[in-house]
């Protein structure tokens, strides 16, 4: 059986190797980003990443086909992954337990195709909009967050950002200290994210220190961080290329986890979610990630 977990981090490593950050691609600026030709729904954090952030429709072989069209001839695709909820009934006690399992299947990019015409409407709103709009969402989104959880959030001159679980307290950097918006608001979402983990939050916290431990929780916290960023409409160059060698270290701990992009993927979207006061539900349908 085809290992998705492996495929997801073998992708993931490659564009650590090509010096990528997956999950701060060109796509947050792009409104929906890589959305599916058949529902017009944005694909989720993971599979943007998976995707490379090109923007655009994504379309199976067969979908194409059936539309009359075709997949141009020496392009390749890419995958995109999906949860697929399987029932499972306990012999002893009866009960139906729910399993998921990862699935994946291949699309392309309608620029591949011929005959394929787009089918919907792509907002690129963010191009015509002030950066400084950004700014008031992204301050909105934090006082939100803040008056919700009742965590102590402090920007003050500072050469640390940290995010202290004993003292329920967030301490980054005051804005005069950097030099582009968007820096400002990743770190303070990074130390945000973190402070989700909260027991009295989404309980994600590591009751002790390892290396792998913090390892993860790192990585959800700079993809919630991305995530945020992308939700909000924040993000340049500068905070691309400072991220870059932040992630570049996480390579070996995703050679030793094969599971660990996958779930952390999907812990940031929920962190995300928290940080934004939005309700996920789980769709037992099988759905696009």
């Amino acid at each position: 059986m085809t290992d998705v977990y492996q495929m997801v981090t073998d992708r993931i490593l490659e564009m650590f190797d090509r010096n990528i950050v997956p999950w701060r691609c060109p796509w947050t600026r792009t409104g929906s980003g890589c959305i599916s030709y058949s529902t017009g729904r944005s694909y989720s954090l993971l599979n943007q990443l998976l995707l490379g952030g090109r923007p655009g429709e994504y379309i199976t072989f067969n979908q194409a086909r059936e539309l009359g069209g075709n997949v141009r001839k020496g392009e390749k695709s890419r995958f995109v992954v999906f949860w697929k909820l399987l029932e499972e009934k306990d012999d002893k006690t009866g009960d139906i337990n729910i399993k998921p399992l990862l699935r994946y299947y291949n699309v392309f990019h309608i620029d591949q195709c011929e005959h394929i015409n787009p089918r919907w409407a792509v907002s690129v709103d963010n191009a015509a909009v002030p950066t400084l709009h950004h700014d008031d969402r992204a301050e909105k989104a934090i006082l939100d967050y803040i008056d919700r959880s009742g965590v102590t959030y402090i920007p003050q001159k500072s050469d640390r950002a940290y995010y202290s679980p004993a003292e329920d307290k967030i301490v980054v950097p005051e804005l005069a200290q950097f030099t582009e918006l968007s820096e400002y608001y990743s770190c303070a979402f990074h130390e945000i994210v973190h402070s989700t983990g909260a027991s009295n939050r989404l309980d994600r916290l590591p009751c002790g220190y390892s290396h792998e431990s913090y390892s993860r929780e790192e990585l959800v916290a700079e993809m919630g961080s991305a995530f945020l960023c992308h939700r909000l409409g924040i993000d340049s160059p500068a905070s691309l290329a400072n991220s870059a060698a932040y992630i570049k270290g996480w390579s070996n701990a995703l050679r030793r986890d094969k599971k660990l992009v996958v779930l952390a993927a999907g812990k940031a979207e929920k962190a995300a979610d928290y940080v934004l006061g939005i309700n996920g539900e789980v769709d037992t349908d099988d759905a696009e990630c």
